[in-house]
């Protein structure tokens, strides 16, 4: 039994990501050259890892094609790395896959490697290392490598088949809560190197972004063509980017911000839902308008250009009309600005008063610094979330965070960016988890907080036991489904 990686780096508060940020960003750059212009981490792999910040091997072997923009890719990643709170070591040589070098990294970049690129013993050292918590983060051609090795394929997700001219197209963006994509827009305009994969991902991976094949020629995948993806796999977290085969990508700021989150995913230093997602409609994104929405009682909501919804004033209650009826998983996205307060309404019957839902409801909170029982994650007022795995899930004020709620039953699940920090089970008689309806609150004056992109998926009769989750997951106690 192999011993798991120590914790990753989580930010929890304002505070405490400034002073982390602050310290990272003094720390050094290895600048010493190898003859291929990059940095040959063998020698120096076993050093220990910084005491603040992560520490990322970038892995450039090809043993096929070899892009003429892996020297930007490595520049890149140690300017992001210097910007952004991480060493970076580059290399060529896979001698350093051995498990006490990799031991020193939070996460692998394999920066378009191609072909056969570890012997069998570098294999199972990979193999550990991610089964052990590493990171992985595939760029590009990352998929054209290691076809023979099973166990690759699944980490990456799917391999390279073909690919057209290098062209414009437009990406449309599935989850713009992932630190890889909260910076983008609904749709991405750019130019690069359009991969066509042996088979579709998307069910094995969280799919983030996808092309639209009628923006450009030579595509074969159809009207479902992922491009950008995560997934926890063995143990470990990894993330795959199609983009970065020219070299102006790495020069490009909204690209640059794209890999920058992917890799700080990877090492933990941020949180994201990476679970497969199938099947949701939306209640609300950019494109569905409030048009089945209420507003019960003071305040707002205001629509952001983007498909944001923002709090303004109250104490009020924006509440879904359609009762939903049997089992659903309710999933959003939320961020907040500072110490700010509201919740996520379930459960309560059709109401102008907003305390209805507060009298016959079940709040799911947002403030993370109340007390337990009315925290981030809490049932309000009933049970507490599981402040350990919550504290270690939760980015802080300003990022993205995503909630499922998931109801079933009398039962009540909470999931926060993929890890489960509360199971609450009604015994109310005077309340009712089985039917009901959904709501957004906002708080008051100063209470600032965002959401988007609503969706809800309904459960099927048959998938609704205490003890097993709706997509065949083990509940198990709180902690990331796997």
């Amino acid at each position: 039994m192999r011993r798991k990686r120590r914790s990753r780096t989580v930010l929890l508060a304002v505070t405490a990501s400034s002073a982390l940020l602050l310290t990272a960003a003094a720390l050094p750059v290895h600048t010493d050259q190898a003859r291929d212009g990059t940095h040959d981490a063998t020698h120096d792999a076993t050093r220990a890892a910084p005491q603040d910040g992560e520490s990322v091997l970038v892995f450039s072997k090809t043993a096929g094609f070899r892009h003429d923009s892996i020297p930007d890719g490595v520049e890149a990643l140690k300017q992001l790395g210097a910007e952004g709170g991480f060493t970076v070591d580059a290399t060529e040589d896979a001698g350093v896959f051995t498990p006490e070098r990799l031991a020193a990294y939070d996460a692998v970049v394999f920066l378009s490697t191609t072909g056969d690129v570890l012997d069998e013993s570098q294999q199972d050292a990979f193999e550990g290392y991610i089964e052990e918590g590493g990171g992985y983060v595939g760029v590009h051609a990352a998929a054209d490598t290691e076809y023979e090795w099973p166990w690759y394929g699944g980490l990456v997700g799917a391999w390279f088949d073909s690919h057209p001219a290098i062209q414009p197209a437009t990406v449309e963006v599935e989850d713009r809560a992932h630190p890889a994509t909260t910076h983008l827009g609904e749709t991405w305009q750019r130019t690069d190197e359009w991969y066509n994969y042996r088979a579709n991902p998307r069910e094995n991976v969280h799919v983030l972004a996808a092309l639209d094949e009628g923006s450009y020629t030579g595509g074969t995948m159809g009207e479902d063509h992922p491009i950008a993806w995560c997934h926890e796999y063995g143990g470990g977290r990894a993330f795959y980017t199609g983009g970065g085969h020219t070299k102006e990508s790495y020069a490009d700021d909204a690209f640059r911000a794209h890999l920058l989150g992917g890799v700080r995913w990877a090492t933990g230093a941020e949180q994201a839902d990476c679970r497969t997602e199938n099947g949701y409609r939306a209640l609300y994104d950019g494109s569905t308008g409030l048009g089945g929405w209420k507003q019960a009682g003071p305040g707002s909501f205001e629509e952001g250009d983007d498909g944001t919804l923002n709090t303004v004033g109250g104490m009020g209650l924006l509440w879904h009309q359609a009762e939903q009826r049997g089992g659903y998983s309710l999933k959003l996205d939320w961020k907040m600005t500072g110490d700010d307060n509201s919740g996520v309404f379930v459960g309560f019957p059709a109401s102008d008063d907003p305390w209805s839902a507060v009298d016959k409801g079940y709040e799911i909170q947002i403030d993370a610094s109340d007390v337990p029982e009315k925290t981030t994650g809490s049932v309000y007022g009933f049970q507490s979330a599981d402040l350990e795995a919550r504290d270690a899930a939760l980015n802080p004020p300003g990022r993205w965070n995503t909630y499922e709620i998931r109801v079933e039953g009398e039962r009540l699940q909470v999931w926060l960016n993929g890890t489960r920090i509360n199971d609450f089970t009604n015994t109310d008689p005077a309340r009712s988890l089985a039917d009901g309806h959904i709501g957004l609150q906002n708080h008051g004056d100063g209470d600032d907080v965002a959401f988007r992109d609503i969706r809800l998926r309904k459960l099927a009769p048959e998938a609704r036991g205490h003890n097993r989750d709706p997509d065949g997951i083990h509940a198990g106690t709180a902690g990331r489904d796997r």
